[in-house]
């Protein structure tokens, strides 16, 4: 979200701006290796048809957004979310209560976005954002939990696509190197079970 920020206040003269990180990349086709990432030329097809590009959605399968993640993070910062848009920004609730019922979502803050979307988006999620961080107190969140931005932020990319009137195409996504989905899975049914279970902080 820090490179996302910089790049609102900063590139002023750019025609769309976009992101990729830890490892996670936009791809053609497979295999899911660096000679087959989403080119320039390839970029520039999509956005002369459609306003914004996301990765394909991430299925939680037997989990909710919402229950997914306040079984992997603390639940106050999220219910807090609900609670600014409800009073702030009212035209986003509807989508907010919608994404947070759906078990998909276009996750990890990854995209490519022309000028016009990436400023209403970044107005959105900033603006939300600032007044979240007001309501909370992560001073004893663990290293990991401190990113709590980040993680609401993820949820807010499909409230606001849901809202606005920007058109939108997915793409393949895929991760560069090893992605320990058994250390995962055991993660996800410990939580299940409320083994190490996070206490919420009020």
């Amino acid at each position: 979200m820090t490179a996302i920020y910089w790049a609102w206040k900063n590139l002023k003269d750019a025609d769309a701006i976009g992101l990729v990180h830890y490892r996670r990349y936009f791809f053609n086709s497979k295999p899911y290796t660096l000679n087959n990432v989403l080119n320039i030329d390839e970029v520039e097809k999509y956005l002369s048809r459609v306003d914004v590009l996301l990765p394909k959605k991430r299925n939680y399968y037997i989990e909710s957004n919402y229950s997914h993640y306040i079984h992997a993070h603390h639940k106050e910062p999220l219910d807090k979310t609900r609670e600014i848009i409800q009073a702030d920004y009212p035209a986003y609730l509807s989508a907010f209560d919608l994404v947070m019922n759906r078990r998909k979502a276009h996750m990890f803050n990854m995209f490519v976005m022309n000028k016009r979307a990436f400023n209403s988006y970044c107005e959105f999620v900033f603006s939300v954002l600032e007044k979240l961080e007001s309501k909370i107190d992560i001073s004893d969140y663990s290293v990991q939990e401190a990113r709590v931005y980040g993680y609401i932020s993820e949820l807010l990319m499909d409230v606001w696509l849901e809202t606005n009137q920007f058109t939108c195409a997915e793409v393949n996504w895929g991760q560069i190197g090893g992605k320990q989905n058994i250390r995962k899975a055991l993660h996800l049914i410990k939580r299940k079970l409320g083994i190490g279970k996070k206490k919420t902080h009020f």
